[in-house]
């Protein structure tokens, strides 16, 4: 029985990134700006437990919405399996890998929240383990991106600086507030640049069989 994630279309797997990924970026700007301020992004734990306490329903809408924003996250590691195979297996895996690990976890996490297994202190914790994860995926997807030759490299150094930018989420750097706002910007950047340019160039992306690197 053929697998179909081994033998899909680089080219529509380089769209499935694209798509699901900006998909992704309104979901989370809905979930964000209009549901639950300090929900997607790090913020104050308390103000978030009082935040939940007032507004049940507004907080269930918000978990929808995140979640379908990890499933996506989880169909879009897959999606960069595809497109960076014929590169390196073995890093086009971890890159996957890395990327679900963040996106099943942050799943459990937010649903264990929803029906009070865990706390909000509880479940910040692990929204920071799968910040580790992220961030790794970031630093992997941005070294295959390099060594891929077929996507360009200022792409890949762009990945690996937002995936250090995470640094911000596990030190207490005091850093103004226009210095967030680039390092936000970076982290969104990179990724969207990415998806962008897999979708204008999805044609010229390797094919099966062809410049395939099992290492």
């Amino acid at each position: 029985m053929k697998n179909p994630i081994h033998n899909a279309s680089p080219g529509k797997a380089a769209m499935v990134v694209g798509v699901a990924f900006i998909t992704s970026v309104i979901i989370v700007t809905i979930v964000d700006d209009m549901l639950l301020a300090n929900f997607v992004v790090p913020g104050d734990t308390e103000e978030l437990a009082r935040d939940i306490e007032a507004n049940r329903r507004k907080f269930g809408l918000a978990v929808v919405g995140y979640v379908s924003v990890l499933l996506l996250d989880t169909i879009i590691g897959l999606a960069l399996y595809v497109v960076l195979k014929y590169a390196s297996k073995k890093l086009a895996s971890l890159t996957a890998a890395l990327r679900i690990l963040y996106a099943v976890l942050l799943i459990v996490g937010s649903l264990l929240l929803v029906f009070q297994l865990i706390d909000v202190y509880s479940y910040a914790s692990i929204k920071l383990i799968g910040y580790v994860f992220f961030a790794l995926h970031l630093f992997v997807l941005g070294y295959s991106v390099i060594r891929s030759g077929y996507i360009p490299k200022i792409l890949g150094m762009l990945l690996i600086l937002a995936s250090f930018t995470y640094l911000v989420f596990f030190v207490d750097l005091q850093l103004p507030e226009a210095s967030m706002v680039i390092i936000m910007l970076t982290m969104a950047i990179a990724e969207l640049s990415l998806s962008i340019w897999l979708i204008v160039k999805r044609n010229a992306l390797p094919e099966s069989g062809n410049n395939q690197n099992t290492t």
